[in-house]
């Protein structure tokens, strides 16, 4: 089995946000990169514990951005990853990430292909919908587990009030969220692996976005505590009501 694990950089879940150029540009001043987390716990590590499971299982890891993606690439080769491929095109559409995707997965033939959920940083969900349509594959999302039987798979998702499980047949495309693995960290064994291990450099082959990031607001800044007596009720239910306006 050939799985494609889908691998995006994202800022540190620690970071100070801020914008740039009349708030139109995020601004990376001082930002530590990490793996976006739901592609590296989730997605990643299953496909790891896949291949502890099944020794002929194959990994391969794609991202689409410049050479700063090399050091994020280069720790998902330390966790477990084969070889990995970077296309060298640092758009930020969906779409575009999409397709340079699809392309690489359609010269690659996987059987799975794994994404995280979303991305912490646009939190868009959207590239496992949109590869689902480019290649024309199965999709299942918000999935926190996945059995392998042969030629299909059952994979449990999260729906509202509870869980769905599904059977589809491979090739198919999942999401995967909190549930599906734990996290894992690499070791010195892996981290002095993944120097020799294939890192593949891709040229561009989608130039043309479909949307662009008009600019970006921060959200407001968060007031001051009030406390209340615990004897004064009637001021409490009266800030709840004209101020905070959630009752």
């Amino acid at each position: 089995m050939k799985i494609l694990v889908c691998i995006s950089k994202t800022p540190d879940t620690t970071a100070k946000i801020a914008f740039a150029e009349g708030n139109t540009k995020f601004d990376e001043n001082g930002v530590q990169w990490i793996i976006n987390p739901y592609d590296e716990w989730y997605s990643l590590v299953k496909a790891i514990e896949l291949k502890e499971k099944d020794a002929t299982v194959a990994i391969h890891l794609v991202t689409v951005g410049g050479a700063d993606t090399e050091p994020i690439i280069r720790k998902a080769l330390a966790l477990g990853g084969d070889e990995a491929i970077r296309v060298n095109n640092t758009s930020n559409d969906s779409l575009v990430v999409a397709q340079e995707i699809a392309a690489i997965a359609k010269e690659g033939a996987y059987d799975l292909i794994l994404t995280g959920k979303e991305t912490i940083d646009y939190n868009s969900a959207s590239i496992g919908s949109m590869l689902c349509a480019l290649l024309d594959q199965n999709f299942i999302s918000a999935a926190v587990k996945l059995e392998v039987n042969g030629s299909s798979i059952t994979v449990t998702r999260e729906i509202e009030g509870g869980e769905e499980t599904c059977e589809t047949s491979l090739p198919a495309i999942i999401s995967c969220q909190k549930g599906m693995a734990e996290q894992r960290i690499p070791n010195m064994r892996g981290i002095m692996a993944a120097r020799t291990k294939p890192l593949k450099v891709v040229e561009a082959s989608i130039t043309t976005a479909t949307t662009s990031i008009k600019n970006f607001d921060l959200p407001p800044a968060k007031s001051g505590v009030k406390l209340v007596d615990p004897a004064n009720m009637d001021e409490l239910v009266r800030l709840l009501k004209e101020e905070a306006k959630v009752i």
